[in-house]
């Protein structure tokens, strides 16, 4: 157990009779793609050097390290919710079914699932939200690496096959390079309607 689970929990809280879960996503803020999340439980007897905030570590890193959680953890899965359920039930509900369905994908059944953020999935075991655990619990920062190298991995493939978008550069956050190939290029398939930026060139299009 870390320290920051010794603070969080209390000396009396026996994490080793439970089997945790780490949850994070990814994706939840670009223009384009579906949200992903992933759940990993760790094998305390085989502990991964190196874990921590996904976004805090170079893509080199995060590829070697997400290749020894697969080889490593007891249990891992990753999850997505798409482009239209995004758009038909919002970002955060989005998250929250992905992040559902990355747990209910482990072979492994937690009895305790501890979740990146201020507020948890409908789960069938006890979860707990961690603001910035993919910093603080490995297991969290685990499930943050596979979720994004998922995630950029899933966006390399949409740039094949819309390739006008550049998304093998931005990974669909919404930089000047991306708004500046959506205003020359029009709105993909890929991209969220129900977004701001995509909303706003949809209507303009429409009101030619």
């Amino acid at each position: 157990m870390s320290n920051y689970e010794l603070d969080l929990f209390g000396d009396e809280f026996d994490l080793s009779a439970h089997q945790v879960c780490g949850v994070d996503e990814a994706g939840r803020g670009p223009l384009a793609g579906s949200v992903f999340a992933a759940a990993v439980i760790l094998d305390p007897n085989n502990p991964i050097k190196g874990l921590r905030d996904s976004k805090k570590l170079s893509e080199a890193k995060r590829d070697q390290l997400a290749i020894e959680i697969k080889q490593h953890a007891l249990s891992w899965s990753v999850a997505e919710a798409s482009v239209q359920e995004i758009d038909q039930i919002n970002i955060l509900q989005a998250t929250m079914l992905a992040m559902q369905r990355a747990v209910e994908g482990l072979s492994v059944q937690p009895t305790l699932a501890l979740i990146d953020g201020n507020r948890c999935p409908k789960l069938a075991m006890a979860a707990h939200a961690i603001v910035k655990g993919d910093d603080k619990v490995e297991a969290i920062s685990a499930a943050s690496i596979l979720a994004k190298t998922a995630r950029d991995a899933a966006l390399m493939e949409l740039h094949q096959q819309y390739p006008d978008y550049a998304f093998d550069q931005h990974k669909g956050y919404p930089t000047a390079l991306h708004l500046e190939r959506l205003r020359a290029h029009g709105v993909s398939p890929v991209h969220r309607v129900s977004y701001a930026p995509v909303r706003t060139l949809l209507g303009q299009s429409e009101g030619k």
